[in-house]
């Protein structure tokens, strides 16, 4: 199956401006269900305010968030797919900058960590490719805000720490979050492989939609009591206090080395950002 760059790049433009202006169904019904357990009239009225505010940003076609992400992208490239009239990268890269353009997005990437000149378009994006079977590509545009995105931790556990180490670690970098990355978060935890496997996972785990569990049963118990943990913090809604710290925990695992347990916390704002399309 060919698929052409023009098609990819309009493909990442339209996902880059959906994602910034369209929150999804399954975050907007946490929304729903954290407002019938709150006790909390503030939690409660800012909880109606994220509603609101998701609500007017679809009709109006504008930001949900002022921070419209650095542009993070799943490609999930089908090993009998061929991609003609150009490069991968440049294509997904030509998105960005015609979808953060187009939309009227803030950009916010800048070139070089240590000059730190704006690069004026949102690239490069974070690109993560990888080799599947069969001749489509997959492509998931995740936009993230580094308010959350700062809040990230990561700690090589010894085997010995075992499961309560991973959840005390876990609690922990939430705590430490307090209200920086703008709750009802969603915290994604990558647990395994080396270090910058567990990075991967805990970032690729908040694509699961909120309410979606693992599919291994120690692990979505795992998640379930981590979820309750977290929301026992008190941190609540934009910090103010509440029931409602978290709308998920989304836990993914890796084989790691038998001297190792690498954790990976990275944690997503009320704004939790993604979509997903599939070409050829």
């Amino acid at each position: 199956m060919s698929i052409n760059v023009n098609e990819i790049t309009d493909a990442v433009a339209e996902m880059c401006m959906e994602a910034n202006f369209i929150l999804g169904d399954d975050i907007i019904e946490s929304y729903h269900q954290a407002l019938e357990r709150e006790d909390s009239p503030v939690a409660q009225e800012i909880l109606e305010r994220l509603i609101e505010n998701a609500e007017i940003a679809k009709e109006e076609k504008m930001p949900i968030c002022q921070d419209t992400g650095m542009t993070v992208v799943f490609a999930e490239l089908g090993q009998d797919a061929e991609i003609e009239g150009g490069d991968l990268t440049e294509a997904i890269n030509k998105g960005v900058s015609k979808g953060y353009k187009e939309g009227y997005l803030r950009k916010s990437v800048v070139d070089g960590p240590l000059e730190r000149e704006n690069t004026g378009d949102n690239t490069p994006a974070v690109i993560h490719t990888e080799i599947v079977p069969g001749d489509k590509l997959k492509l998931t545009v995740a936009p993230k805000g580094f308010g959350s995105e700062n809040m990230s931790q990561i700690k090589m556990l010894k085997p010995a720490d075992g499961v309560e180490g991973v959840k005390d670690f876990v609690v922990q970098a939430v705590k430490e979050a307090g209200p920086n990355p703008c709750p009802p978060v969603v915290v994604g935890v990558g647990i395994g492989g080396t270090f910058e496997k567990a990075a991967f996972l805990a970032k690729k785990s908040l694509l699961r939609p909120v309410g979606e569990a693992s599919q291994e049963e120690n692990i979505s118990e795992l998640e379930e009591e981590l979820l309750e943990k977290v929301n026992e913090l008190n941190i609540g809604p934009q910090g103010f206090g509440g029931k409602t710290t978290a709308l998920a925990v989304n836990v993914e695992t890796y084989p790691t080395h038998i001297a190792g347990l690498p954790v990976a916390v990275n944690i997503n704002c009320h704004v939790t950002r993604h979509k997903e399309r599939t070409l050829g």
